[in-house]
């Protein structure tokens, strides 16, 4: 296959452009059901009716298993607040409003996100006593069953030419409580070194949700837990600092 352009290079895959379609091609040694499950989470959010790339193909390339996904062309969320700083607020209010439009859906077919957060607790560093009283805590957390993207964050929102807004990589998807959805995308925000960002986007997702700042909290233990089992070693001390706070303030 030709590319016509690489779009982003990752540890464990690379994101190609092939005119008006999107490749994203897996190195050999990534787990085929892993490819399987991302796109199928792909279909499942593409049936809510939310603004995403189509899934178009899943197929093998050159030995290595790729999704093949509708191009979108555009700037992501990301590089727009890095261009004009100045239009910071008014970024974050669209990047706000989406997630809650990610929450409003329902897609019963998707994996469950504290059955995924009780497996990554349990692979994590901590000791016994402390993943105990994770577990503890995410048994105890509210049931429901509101679309989680799992990683949402301004690189994730493609705005087009035109101004509209592209929801992209689905991969980690569940269905659950989201409150933990916003407490990851908190996270992910102190992670890249955005404090002041990052209390900004957490004061106005409460605000405009009427969700109380106490409720998402109680996540944070817990999110910063299952996060913790992947990323680099800098990224797991900052996480398991976090997981180790039982009554996070």
């Amino acid at each position: 296959m030709q590319f016509d352009e690489t779009i982003k290079v990752r540890k464990e895959k690379k994101i190609y452009r092939v005119g008006n379609k999107t490749v994203k091609l897996f190195n050999n040694d990534f787990s085929k059901s892993d490819v399987l499950n991302e796109a199928l989470n792909q279909a499942r959010i593409e049936e809510t009716g939310l603004n995403v790339p189509k899934l178009l193909d899943v197929e093998m390339i050159d030995g290595s298993w790729g999704i093949v996904l509708e191009y979108i062309d555009g700037k992501t969320l990301e590089q727009l607040m890095a261009e004009h700083p100045e239009k910071e607020d008014e970024y974050l209010e669209l990047f706000v409003d989406l997630q809650m439009e990610v929450h409003s859906k329902r897609a019963p077919l998707l994996n469950k996100l504290k059955d995924k957060m009780n497996r990554k607790i349990s692979e994590t560093t901590l000791d016994a006593t402390t993943r105990y009283e994770l577990h503890t805590r995410l048994e105890g957390m509210p049931k429901h069953v509101k679309v989680c993207h799992g990683d949402f964050n301004p690189s994730n929102i493609i705005i087009t030419n035109d101004g509209t807004p592209y929801i992209i990589d689905w991969a980690h998807a569940t269905q659950g409580n989201a409150a933990a959805d916003v407490a990851r995308t908190y996270l992910l925000f102190n992670l890249e070194g955005k404090k002041e960002l990052a209390d900004k986007y957490l004061n106005l997702f409460c605000k405009k949700s009427d969700t109380a700042k106490q409720y998402v909290q109680k996540w944070m233990p817990i999110v910063a837990a299952s996060q913790s089992v992947k990323g680099n070693e800098h990224e797991r001390e900052l996480l398991l600092s976090w997981a180790n706070v039982v009554d996070y303030e």
